[in-house]
Formats: structure tokens, C-alpha cells, sequence
């Protein structure tokens, strides 16, 4: 799913802190698995037009929220 073509820098590096962010405070958070899933939750959000950090952000969160403990 390439994206860097859909978005503007400025969206693309918020994109990209809240992908961290948000990994970062996962135990599991630098695995490919869960990385991918809070990145697509964070691309949906963006697509429908909210790109500030704290939009971003709270996207990845939610993506964790259906993650099950033991995965995170």
C-alpha cells in the first residue's frame, strides 16, 4: 500500500510520529504485526480527512484497543 503519493509531507511525517508514538509504549510495539495493524488504523483516519498529530494518534491507540494483551 504505497501512500506517499496521497498525502502531503506535513501529513505524512505526523503520520509517521504517531506511528511511533504509539508503538512505542507497546511492549510488542516494534513486531511487524502490530505495527501494521495501528498503520492501517492510522492511513483510515487520514484518508477521511483528520490528519492533525492528535487525530493520528488517537487512531493508532484505538487500533491497540482491539489487540489482544497478550499480543501487545
Amino acid at each position: 500500500m504505497l501512500i506517499e503519493g496521497a498525502f502531503d509531507s506535513r501529513t505524512l511525517a505526523n503520520m509517521n510520529v504517531a506511528l511511533d508514538r504509539v508503538c512505542r509504549v507497546v511492549a510488542r510495539g516494534e513486531e511487524y504485526p502490530v505495527r501494521k495493524r495501528v498503520a492501517r488504523r492510522i492511513i483510515r483516519c487520514a484518508r477521511s480527512g483528520k490528519t492533525t498529530l492528535n487525530e493520528l494518534t488517537i487512531a493508532g491507540e484505538r487500533a491497540l484497543l482491539r489487540i489482544a494483551p497478550a499480543e501487545r
